[in-house]
């Protein structure tokens, strides 16, 4: 397995390229899913509102990290209705999870690989689905981006692992 090292940036928050950086993500995490949305079940086999999230943070940081994951659903869901309000504070904890595993992962080890992001997606859905069957007490709802989406969480690594590598070139 070919692994890249990084040029990590560690963006602080009053960086006005921390926010270019989360800006250019949150479109990103806006047009995939709807782009997805128009295959039936797309997007919740593909997760997509996670994708560029995973990509802001380890190439950029936890902080663009995280304003991609808190501003990208809400976003979505105050445009387009998806996700559901309902749904938002699960998204938003996966999210949140996701930007601060990736940044930690990026900033630890500081290279790319398929395992490091496989290990990446592995943490925010275990500890987030552990969130969702607390939060909705259903086991079946928290186990739902597992049983269908695991498509998309092998996406997420492959196509996130050459998305980062194509950045690192730029």
């Amino acid at each position: 397995m070919k692994t890249t090292e990084l040029k990590l940036y560690r963006l602080e928050l009053g960086d006005v390229r921390t926010w270019l950086a989360a800006a250019a993500f949150v479109a990103g995490n806006i047009i995939l899913p709807q782009l997805l949305h128009l295959l039936p079940g797309g997007g919740v086999r593909f997760l997509p509102i996670y994708f560029f999230t995973l990509v802001g943070a380890y190439k950029y940081g936890w902080r663009a990290g995280l304003l991609t994951a808190l501003i990208s659903p809400m976003l979505n869901s105050l445009l387009f209705g998806m996700p559901a309000v309902g749904a938002l504070p699960v998204i938003l904890c996966k999210s949140t999870l996701l930007a601060l595993a990736a940044g930690y992962a990026a900033s630890r080890f500081g290279r790319v690989s398929m395992p490091l992001l496989a290990l990446v997606v592995i943490f925010y859905q275990s500890l987030g689905s552990l969130f969702e069957w607390a939060w909705t007490g259903s086991a079946a709802a928290a186990l739902q981006d597992v049983r269908i989406g695991a498509w998309g969480m092998a996406l997420q690594v492959v196509a996130g692992w050459a998305v980062i590598r194509y950045l690192l070139r730029k």
